[in-house]
């Protein structure tokens, strides 16, 4: 039987290695060390593909996707690594995908390792693989983070040039990656992302949340999350969700929202203070891919400039696992915000706010005003607006408060590598 499952799974592979594969704009791993390769990242965001389609250029490899219920059972490992080296005429490089759902894992591909084996696995839960990695294979693993397509990425698999679009024909494609997101086989397929989304968020919280931690009441964590994307950006305390979606503990709320960041649907970004004990009280959530807040999030229609203000959070987001920057947001007691605070060491460099349209007189002063007074308090002079189509430079003032604001459109900000963070 375990041969017959493996035997399955090279010919799933073969069949995947032909289909199209979009390059991604991530740092490729390397065989010539036999440190272990972790690849971690939201479900179906395309971290099997990246590495399938890199150990392709590298030579014959072993794989197990352990996906599988009666992998999943298994109890000699060994029998495994047995049919593996039959079946792949024992190749050193194995490829174990979604590796969080093996029981003691991490001993065994440590064990693995040290035998001589080079491992590349994959993962889809955030904390269980960073629990594991730090306890057990400290020093011998190398991490990457594979998320859904960027914009970028996006425009790559959708082969587009965009020197040879209007400007009514670039934005409309922007328009379409805002409210789609970037999920690999919404784009490459052309499926209903709706609908496809819509069932693998459903999938995931089932599967990757409720059935892995045992949760009884799976309702409220459907709820929550429901919650969580229709107001997305928008500053919360765990008792005030508690209170909104009717669960009676605030710590149950903290949980479940831990659960979330951990299956890459959520993540949290914190209101920055110099007092270390105020930083992480407060935090506004967002979304791994916007595709999900139109699929399942409770909405008359797509709020333009949250979808637009998510898409920049995760670029930052990316940029933040690659500890380029540490990304926070401010506000002050008067409620005036700034979207995001992006922190390099001990230094301030950027203040961010994100604006999709700049055609509100009032909009665009309140978000001036907080932006330079964010950049007294915070001793930063880097002051940006990103939005869909203002690329400018202008010298504003707030009673005796000056600064220079850049204008960026996001379409640069993503594409142009001259523009730098």
């Amino acid at each position: 039987m375990l041969r017959d499952v493996v035997l399955g799974q090279k010919t799933e592979l073969e069949k995947v290695l032909k289909e199209t594969y979009i390059e991604r704009d991530i740092e490729p791993f390397s065989l010539e060390h036999n440190l272990i390769k972790v690849i971690m990242g939201p479900r179906r965001a395309g971290k099997s593909f990246f590495v399938l389609h890199t150990l392709k250029r590298m030579g014959p490899f072993g794989y197990v996707n352990f996906d599988n219920e009666a992998l999943v059972l298994l109890e000699n490992y060994d029998d495994l690594i047995a049919e593996v080296n039959r079946v792949y005429e024992k190749s050193t490089t194995i490829f174990f995908d979604e590796i969080q759902n093996l029981p003691r894992w991490e001993l065994f591909v440590n064990r693995l390792q040290r035998q001589g084996y080079n491992i590349v696995v994959t993962g889809s839960n955030s904390k269980l693989l960073s629990k594991e990695l730090a306890t057990h294979l400290t020093g011998r693993h190398i991490p990457t983070t594979v998320l859904t397509f960027s914009f970028k990425e996006y425009l790559r698999a959708r082969k587009v040039d965009l020197l040879k679009l209007t400007t009514q024909q670039r934005e409309e494609l922007l328009l379409e990656y805002l409210r789609s997101g970037g999920y690999p086989e919404t784009v490459m397929k052309k499926l209903d992302a709706g609908q496809y989304l819509g069932v693998l968020f459903d999938s995931i919280l089932y599967k990757d949340i409720i059935k892995r931690h045992n949760i009884r009441k799976g309702p409220d964590i459907e709820k929550l999350a429901i919650f969580l994307l229709s107001n997305l950006a928008s500053e919360l305390s765990y008792r005030s969700i508690a209170n909104a979606v009717g669960i009676k503990s605030s710590v149950t709320v903290q949980k479940y929202c831990g659960f979330l960041e951990e299956a890459y649907l959520m993540f949290t970004v914190s209101r920055f203070s110099y007092k270390t004990k105020q930083v992480g009280q407060n935090r506004k959530m967002y979304c791994y891919d916007n595709g999900f807040i139109a699929a399942k999030a409770f909405q008359a229609s797509p709020n333009l400039g949250k979808l637009f203000e998510n898409s920049i959070v995760i670029y930052l987001k990316q940029k933040e696992i690659e500890k380029q920057l540490e990304l926070y947001y401010w506000r002050n007691q008067q409620g005036e915000e700034v979207d995001f605070v992006i922190k390099k060491g001990t230094i301030i460099v950027e203040l961010i706010q994100a604006c999709y349209m700049l055609d509100n007189e009032k909009t665009q002063e309140r978000e001036i005003r907080a932006l330079l007074k964010a950049g007294k308090e915070l001793g930063c002079i880097k002051l940006t607006v990103l939005t869909l189509r203002e690329d400018r430079e202008e010298e504003r003032e707030w009673f005796g408060i000056k600064g220079t604001i850049t204008y960026v459109p996001f379409e640069k900000w993503v594409l142009d590598r001259s523009v730098t963070i």
